[in-house]
């Protein structure tokens, strides 16, 4: 299959699982193929160079990366959608302005941000990465893409402002420790959720024994299309 077929099936199949992910995608599935697409096609030329991901070939590019980082949007929508209204960015007077703001910490090659972004035109996506080459190839990709949401942060994770994001999430900190964590929850805002792509449950609940006094969590269980590997949501909240 091309790219262009594996790509659609994908995002077919996700739709079909998930009704939330369907009523994001659906009414504009066109362009969100063809954003994906050329993304797709950045990360390609850019990566002999940059080394900015793992991935023997297209395909495995398309299904470990891109619609990895897709198959939890139903998850994302619902957990913002059910913050108290004194967590959500002001009510927007037009629909350039972000509902929700996110973080992608460590966004690398902008997994899972760019993707997130182009599904998600309502929120306001920061990607925090502190190398240069790699902060310069989201700028490229931010302009060639025309994604407006998107604002790319060449930093440090623990130098990053804090306090303004109502979801970080994240593809990378393995395992995750006590001072990346404290990290992550400085740059959520009051009740803020981080939100880690992870794999399998008992891989989290090791690493979640040895972090997590401070913190409540929940691993929540997500497929990716054409993957035959267990994968999870690990949402932590901190403990008011």
């Amino acid at each position: 299959m091309n790219k262009e077929t594996i790509l659609l099936q994908g995002i077919e199949t996700l739709c079909k699982n998930d009704n939330e992910i369907n009523t994001l995608i659906a009414p504009n599935k066109e362009k969100i193929i063809d954003l994906l697409t050329r993304y797709i096609n950045e990360i390609e030329l850019f990566n002999p160079a940059y080394g900015l991901v793992g991935a023997s070939d297209t395909e495995e590019l398309i299904i470990k990366h891109i619609l990895d980082s897709l198959a939890p949007l139903g998850i994302f929508s619902r957990l913002l959608s059910s913050l108290p209204c004194a967590l959500r960015a002001p009510a927007p007077p037009c629909e350039s302005l972000p509902q929700y703001h996110v973080a992608d910490a460590g966004s690398g090659a902008g997994l899972p941000g760019i993707p997130l972004a182009i599904a998600m035109p309502h929120c306001g996506f920061s990607l925090i990465e502190r190398m240069g080459r790699r902060a310069g190839f989201l700028h490229n990709t931010k302009a060639s893409l025309s994604l407006s949401n998107i604002n790319v942060e060449e930093s440090e994770i623990e130098k990053a402002e804090g306090g303004r994001f109502n979801l970080v999430t994240f593809r990378a900190f393995k395992p995750l420790e006590p001072k990346i964590l404290k990290s992550l929850f400085n740059l959520c805002a009051q009740g803020g959720i981080i939100a880690a792509y992870k794999g399998k449950m008992e891989k989290i609940e090791t690493e979640m024994a040895a972090i997590a006094n401070n913190a409540k969590w929940e691993a929540i269980p997500y497929k990716v299309p054409f993957l035959e590997e267990e994968r999870h949501i690990l949402v932590i909240q901190t403990i008011q």
